[in-house]
């Protein structure tokens, strides 16, 4: 060890986390040092690159695993609303920091993209029905279209109607205002923004943390290309590594970790590779998930704009390995086991059999039968004008309860009592819901200065501390500013004709 760096923040990844939080400090406390640490030579080329996830900027409008049918056949949408608020969030903070020049062409990460739900079969539009009369209602679902109509479903969705035998009966929950993020860039321009102030270092691993008496930490650091080994002195460290965080939080040794596991999930897209069919298909449409699978299963053909450039894609086809990361090592899942983990997440097996077996039908699938799976959308799609491309490999989270453990499927933010370290486990909604998110982490990290930045909270997100499902004109005011500022009201990349005929509903 050659030297010691002293710092007040310490970073750890550059992804959409890292960026999102750096930014906001940035913002609240400009006098503080930040040091930010990738182990790759990029930012974002693990889970928040453009191709490794589906980019839907996810506020429930689509995804139908947010609104569950009970047994009794009622929907719930309490999930939805709450990430829909959630996503506002990001969206007001994305607004401000482009008219303020910490973010600069917003086309460059964020565009207009329809969001639609997609079922069919009589049980499938008797729930999609069920969903629309509850959504629409609601203040920050206003604008949601019902359609039944088969001629309408030609004209919005010429490529998922080419073929389609309509004596099975369709339904969509149609939401024009959806949008399609670029995290990828979305989190190199936060970086860039950060990087004026902070030292950000790539090709370095962060191999260990130990707390101080005085509560401040000594963060070791290896530089991958040279090797030279050195140390971090930081107040405060926040881990968003993605599935690298768990190895981190455990060897941080905060009571707060203990328990926690790791359940990786891999997956792949089908990527269109024909611009004609590209040009026939403009929304995200999400489907049901299979009877028995498990959420991160839910099928969806998704329009996708990646430097301007319209794209096509479809899944996901879930695999497994014991990686954490894409760029992981395949002992990532062993290392991670415990004494303190090792119940809950050998209690896992027998209580997610449905998961399993999904698992493992998804890994036998043929070429075909993933080709089978994508002409529910697509009823003529062929393998020749399709791609596989590896997805960002998601880490479940496994949280003790009693003796055992349970897998949840969302985000859980991991903070120590003094505040002095956090970091963020899991997947979905996961990025969208990253402004929020690191909010959460500053409140809980920073309650003495929390009140001070009030102010410039609100300045920075005008909805903040309140819900603008109880304000809807405040819900106007920002919808407006936040679409004039993103520019979310004419979208540079061209939609089929057929998309500019009025709506027609049923039902």
């Amino acid at each position: 060890m050659s030297q010691t760096i002293k710092t007040d923040v310490v970073l750890v990844g550059a992804g959409i986390m890292s960026a999102t939080l750096g930014a906001l400090l940035r913002q609240l406390q400009p006098e503080w040092s930040i040091s930010l640490f990738e182990v790759l030579d990029a930012a974002a080329a693990e889970s928040s690159d453009p191709w490794n996830n589906a980019g839907t900027g996810h506020s429930a409008l689509c995804e139908l695993n947010y609104t569950p049918q009970d047994a009794n056949g009622d929907v719930n949408v309490d999930k939805a609303i709450n990430i829909n608020e959630q996503f506002q969030v990001s969206r007001q903070f994305w607004a401000h920091s482009v008219d303020t020049g910490i973010l600069g062409d917003p086309t460059e990460f964020i565009n207009p993209i329809p969001h639609v739900s997609f079922t069919h079969g009589e049980a499938g539009v008797s729930y999609l029905r069920k969903r629309y009369d509850k959504l629409s209602r609601h203040p920050l679902f206003e604008g949601m279209e019902y359609i039944t109509d088969s001629d309408e479903f030609a004209a919005r969705l010429p490529l998922m109607s080419d073929g389609r035998d309509f004596s099975d009966p369709v339904a969509l929950n149609w939401f024009t205002d959806g949008t399609d993020v670029d995290f990828g860039a979305l989190t190199q321009q936060l970086l860039n923004y950060v990087g004026r102030d902070a030292d950000i270092f790539f090709g370095h691993r962060v191999t260990n943390l130990s707390k101080q008496s005085d509560g401040s930490w000594i963060v070791k650091v290896t530089n991958e290309r040279t090797g030279e080994k050195f140390k971090v002195h930081a107040g405060f460290v926040f881990v968003g590594a993605g599935g690298g965080a768990l190895h981190l939080l455990q060897k941080s040794g905060i009571k707060e970790a203990k328990g926690f596991g790791g359940f990786p999930v891999s997956g792949e897209f089908i990527r269109c590779t024909d611009s004609e069919l590209i040009g026939q298909h403009h929304a995200k449409v999400y489907g049901q998930a299979a009877v028995g699978a498990p959420p991160m299963s839910v099928p969806h053909l998704d329009t996708r704009v990646i430097n301007h450039q319209p794209g096509l894609l479809f899944g996901p086809y879930a695999g497994w390995s014991p990686k954490f990361l894409k760029n992981g090592k395949i002992t990532d899942l062993v290392s991670t086991v415990k004494p303190n983990n090792l119940l809950p997440m050998l209690s896992i097996a027998p209580q997610e059999f449905g998961l399993l077996k999904y698992l493992i039908s998804e890994l036998s699938a043929s070429t075909a039968d993933r080709i089978d799976t994508l002409n529910e959308f697509a009823p003529r799609a062929i393998a020749e004008d399709w791609e596989f491309v590896t997805a960002g490999q998601r880490v479940q989270v496994i949280r003790k309860t009693g003796v055992g453990g349970s897998l949840e499927f969302g985000t859980a933010v991991v903070a120590a009592e003094d505040g002095t370290i956090a970091g963020l486990l899991g997947a979905s909604p996961g990025a969208s819901t990253a402004v929020p998110a690191m909010i959460d982490v500053l409140s809980k990290c920073f309650p003495g200065s929390f009140e001070a930045w009030r102010s410039k909270l609100v300045e920075m997100i005008p909805s903040f501390g309140q819900k603008l499902s109880d304000n809807t004109a405040l819900f106007g005011e920002v919808w407006d500013w936040s679409s004039k500022s993103l520019q979310l009201t004419n979208s540079r990349v061209d939609a089929p004709e057929s998309q500019n005929t009025s709506a027609t509903t049923s039902g």
